[in-house]
């Protein structure tokens, strides 16, 4: 009994864990040691939102990447001399993007304020500013993350949603990180800013079942632009992309589940959100009413930015993002294989 209660009081403490470092995050965590963290982020970003408005949609992803993947850590920045980190993983190489910007603002903060400020809370910060630069929606970040130093090729892709999910493929993939359906539904709605490299959908559009040539469910018309875009041998390296959002694929807003409504959503993962009756409720429920999204929107944001954070004393402040503190060690651990149904977005 006595042992059964030690397992049971440790299994608990694991739980916990999670939640009891993401306490540990606060609005305005570095007011006292620097207090132009934020706004040498949001410039950097802006700087280079000014020249490549793609950069913005490129960061807000980087930033789910990071936190899908050993939580909200930075460890997707890091580079791995045998391309065996997390950027070289299939859905991030070629696709992932932003990294230069993440290094400008890095820069900029380490000339202020040396060894203070985490890589892992400059790129919220940037996902943060690129949010408020395509859909003019503002929301503050609770900052006080630590960097890791893992960045492992082979746990990215158990731990990424993949563009070929189902509705059950995805719900539990949110769930294992703390997400319910209806988050996942919000957070979904990214989806509306971006572009994808034609390897995430050309199961879709050529050879879909021996009688098939496209998803049925995907629209005719929006089927033979895409066809006419990427033909069918084109290799995820390829630099062909397409917009994710086909109504307005600059702006951060609600268009993505008008989309799906008319049969434009992308990928599999999209059309999937009208499957399960729950899921489809929520999608008429958002394009209906943008500010309702919106108001979800942030609040994901917030609460993925939280996803198994390194507080305190953990992890380390990297002096510069691509690579650890000299001292300690990045692991990087090589994977044989890959799913052929992640692809790179």
């Amino acid at each position: 009994m006595a042992l059964a209660m030690k397992l049971f009081s440790l299994l608990l403490l694991l739980t916990l864990i999670p939640l009891i470092n993401a306490a540990g995050l606060k609005v305005g965590f570095y007011n006292k040691t620097c207090a132009s963290a934020e706004s040498l982020v949001q410039q950097a970003v802006a700087a280079a939102f000014a020249n490549d408005s793609g950069v913005a949609a490129g960061l807000i992803r980087l930033h789910f990447h990071d936190c899908f993947v050993r939580g909200c850590d930075a460890s997707v920045l890091l580079d791995s001399p045998t391309n065996q980190s997390e950027k070289d993983a299939i859905p991030n190489n070629p696709s992932l993007r932003g990294f230069e910007v993440v290094d400008a603002a890095k820069a900029a903060v380490e000339a202020q304020c040396p060894n203070v400020v985490s890589c892992a809370d400059i790129l919220a910060f940037a996902a943060r500013d690129s949010v408020a630069l395509t859909g003019n929606v503002t929301y503050q970040v609770p900052s006080g993350r630590r960097d890791g130093s893992v960045s492992n090729i082979s746990e990215v892709i158990p731990n990424l949603p993949g563009p070929s999910f189902n509705a059950t493929q995805l719900v539990d993939n949110f769930a294992s990180k703390n997400l319910t359906a209806a988050e996942m539904v919000v957070l979904s709605g990214a989806h509306t800013l971006g572009r994808s490299h034609c390897s995430s959908f050309l199961a879709r559009i050529y050879n879909f079942t021996n009688t098939t040539q496209v998803d049925p469910t995907l629209s005719e018309a929006y089927a033979s632009l895409l066809q006419t875009r990427c033909p069918q041998n084109t290799s995820r390296f390829s630099p062909i992309t397409t917009a994710m959002d086909l109504i307005t694929p600059t702006l951060l807003d609600n268009k993505y589940y008008v989309g799906l409504e008319l049969s434009l959503g992308l990928f599999t993962s999209d059309q999937a959100l009208l499957t399960n009756s729950t899921l489809s409720s929520l999608v008429t429920k958002f394009a209906k009413h943008q500010e309702d999204w919106e108001k979800r929107f942030i609040k994901a944001m917030v609460k993925m930015g939280k996803i198994e954070v390194l507080t305190g004393t953990q992890g380390e402040i990297r002096a510069n993002c691509r690579v650890v503190n000299s001292g300690s060690t990045t692991t990087t651990i090589s994977t044989t294989g890959s799913s052929d149904g992640v692809a790179s977005y």
